[in-house]
C-alpha cells in the first residue's frame, strides 16, 4: 500500500538512450523481468554502488567495467546473484558477453545489475535466451515498461523526469528506480537508472551523481538493512545540441540541481512504497554542529522500531523520539537547548515535555498520513532531512513470505 501521490509521470525521452524489456521467467511469467538499456557511442557513464561487504556478483563486475566506456546496462529482477561466489561472477559475465554478442559490442561495455532473492544461482540460460527479444524492443520511449521490469516487492513503478534550458537548448533528465524493502542509505539502497542527453565529461558526471545520491538516496531508510545489490547509474548521451557542461560553471550548477531533484523524487517514491508502509515520515534535524551530526540523529530516530511502530499505531508516544535523540551518540548535548516538534506542535523543550503540549495536539498530527518530525539541537547551523516510513504488520508478512 503506497503512501500519497505515486502516479507515474510524463517521462521525457532521452536522445541517444533506448530501453527494451521482456520476460525471461526468472521468478514469474506475468510481467517483464529483463531490462536492456543502450546508449549511443560517445556518451559518458557514472555509477555509485552499495557499501555492503558482501556486494553481489553483478556489482563487482559493474565496478570493474565502469572504466571501459560502457554503453549497455543489463538488468534482471527475480534473482540477486548475490552470495553466489565465483560461479556468480562467471554467470554475470556470461550474461554480459551474451548481450554484447547481440549488439556487436564488448562484454566489458556492459554493466550488469540484478535484484531479487540472495543466495540462488542466476538462471543464465533463461536470461540469455530472452535477450534477443529485449534488444528488439529497444526504443527511446520505453521508460514506463522499464520501470515495471525492475520491480520486485514494489507495488508501483517509480519514475521522475524534467527538462532544463541551457543556452536556449533543452536538456532532458529522466530516471527510474526500484526499492521497497532492505532499504538503508549506505550509498543508494536500491536500483536507479537515470539518463540525460547532456554532454558532460565522465569525471564531472561521476561527481554530479555522487553529490546527488548523498542528499537523496543516502537520506532514506525503510528498515535499516543495506542491500548487497544497490546501484545507481547516470548515463549522459551527449545527443543534445546544448553546449558541453563544464565544471564550476553556471550550466553545471543548473544541471546538477536538476539531477538532484530527479534523484530526490525517486528516493521519496521508494519510501512512499516502503514494504507495508502506511505513513511517510520526514525527520528534519536543525541547529546541528555539522551535516554528519544532523544525519546521525535523524537516522537514529528513523531506524528505531519503537518510533516506527508508534507511528503505525498513530500513537503520540513522544518519549520514544526523545530517547532516540539521546542515544544518537552526539557528545556534549545540552538537553535544555533541544526542541522536538511533531508537525508544528512542540513536544519537548527545556529538557522535558513542553508545558503547552497536549495529547490531543499530538494525536492530531499522528493521525496524518505524512508527518514532519523536527529536532533542534541548539548547537550550530547545519540542517539535514531523512525520509522513512512506519512499521506495519504487513512489513513482517511481506518479508516472512518473501521466498514463497
Amino acid at each position: 500500500m503506497a503512501v500519497g501521490h505515486t502516479e507515474f509521470p510524463i517521462m521525457h525521452a532521452i536522445q541517444g538512450v533506448k530501453l527494451g524489456t521482456c520476460n525471461a521467467g526468472i521468478k514469474q511469467t506475468v510481467r517483464d523481468d529483463i531490462l536492456v538499456v543502450e546508449m549511443a557511442d560517445g556518451g559518458s557513464c557514472a555509477a555509485v554502488f552499495t557499501q555492503n561487504a558482501f556486494c553481489a556478483a553483478p556489482v563487482q563486475l559493474a565496478k570493474s567495467h565502469l572504466g571501459m566506456a560502457p554503453r549497455w546496462l543489463l538488468v534482471n529482477s527475480g534473482n540477486a546473484n548475490a552470495g553466489t561466489g565465483k560461479q556468480g561472477l562467471q554467470d554475470a559475465f556470461a550474461c554480459c558477453a551474451s548481450l554484447a554478442g547481440e549488439v556487436e559490442g564488448l562484454a566489458q561495455q556492459v554493466l550488469p545489475f540484478s535484484t531479487g532473492v540472495i543466495g540462488e544461482p542466476l538462471p543464465v540460460a533463461k536470461l540469455t535466451a530472452a535477450l534477443p527479444k529485449a534488444v528488439a524492443d529497444l526504443a527511446e520511449t520505453h521508460w514506463d515498461q522499464a520501470a515495471r521490469a525492475i520491480m520486485t516487492t514494489d507495488t508501483f513503478p517509480k519514475g521522475a523526469s524534467t527538462v532544463i534550458d541551457i543556452d536556449g537548448h533543452p536538456i532532458a533528465i529522466t530516471g527510474i528506480s526500484k526499492g521497497a524493502g532492505m532499504i538503508q542509505p549506505n550509498m543508494a539502497t536500491m536500483l536507479g537508472f537515470i539518463a540525460t542527453d547532456a554532454t558532460i565529461d565522465q569525471t564531472l558526471l561521476q561527481q554530479c551523481l555522487a553529490a546527488a545520491a548523498e542528499v537523496s538516496f543516502n537520506r532514506i531508510t525503510v528498515d535499516g538493512d543495506t542491500s548487497t545489490n544497490d546501484a545507481c547509474v547516470l548515463l549522459a548521451s551527449g545527443a543534445s545540441a546544448a553546449p558541453e557542461i563544464l565544471a564550476d560553471s553556471e550550466h553545471y550548477a543548473k544541471f546538477a540541481d536538476a539531477v538532484t531533484t530527479v534523484c530526490k523524487r525517486l528516493a521519496e517514491l521508494i519510501i512512499r512504497d516502503g514494504e507495508g508502509a502506511t505513513k511517510l515520515i520526514r525527520i528534519r534535524v536543525e541547529q546541528a554542529l555539522n551535516a554528519d551530526e544532523a544525519v546521525q540523529v535523524a537516522k537514529t530516530i528513523a531506524h528505531s522500531p519503537l518510533v516506527k511502530t508508534a507511528f503505525f499505531a498513530s500513537d503520540p508516544n513522544w518519549g520514544r523520539i526523545l530517547a532516540a535523540v539521546g542515544r544518537a551518540g552526539v557528545e556534549n548535548l545540552v538537553l535544555e537547548n533541544i526542541e522536538i516538534y511533531l508537525g508544528t506542535v512542540c513536544i519537548v523543550e527545556n529538557g522535558g515535555r513542553s508545558p503547552l503540549y497536549t495529547e490531543q495536539d499530538g494525536q492530531r498530527v499522528m493521525n496524518q498520513q505524512e508527518i514532519l518530525v523536527t529536532v533542534r539541537l541548539g548547537r550550530g547551523e547545519a540542517c539535514e532531512e531523512v525520509l522513512t516510513c512506519d512499521f506495519s504488520y504487513d512489513y513482517v508478512k511481506i518479508n516472512a513470505e518473501y521466498r514463497t
